[in-house]
């Protein structure tokens, strides 16, 4: 598992490297909308989401690594991309950490 700060991102252990890494970028844009007094350009992390979805195509699944990922780091993915949609320029998320 890859870490960040002090916990591990979800990962599943039957991706390849490739898969890993475009996970992992979301998940790096995630938290850089909490973490980054700019946030991240809205187009930035709707790009490396949809990245994410050519790896996590099934909804379920997706849900399933967003809870993951908030119970461990406290940062919604849904949320983010949700605002995402909704902004040009940036996203900045209020949240935990």
């Amino acid at each position: 598992m890859a870490t960040t700060s002090n916990y591990a991102y979800p990962l599943q252990p039957d991706w390849s490297t490739d898969d890993i890494l475009i996970v992992t970028q979301l998940y790096q844009a995630v938290e850089a909308a909490y973490e980054q007094p700019q946030g991240i350009a809205a187009q930035d992390l709707l790009t490396a989401y949809r990245a994410f979805q050519t790896v996590v195509p099934q909804k379920f699944e997706e849900k399933q690594l967003g809870r993951a990922f908030e119970d461990v780091s406290g940062y919604s993915i849904y949320r983010t991309v949700k605002q995402a949609r909704t902004v040009t320029g940036s996203v900045k998320m209020k949240g935990t950490h």
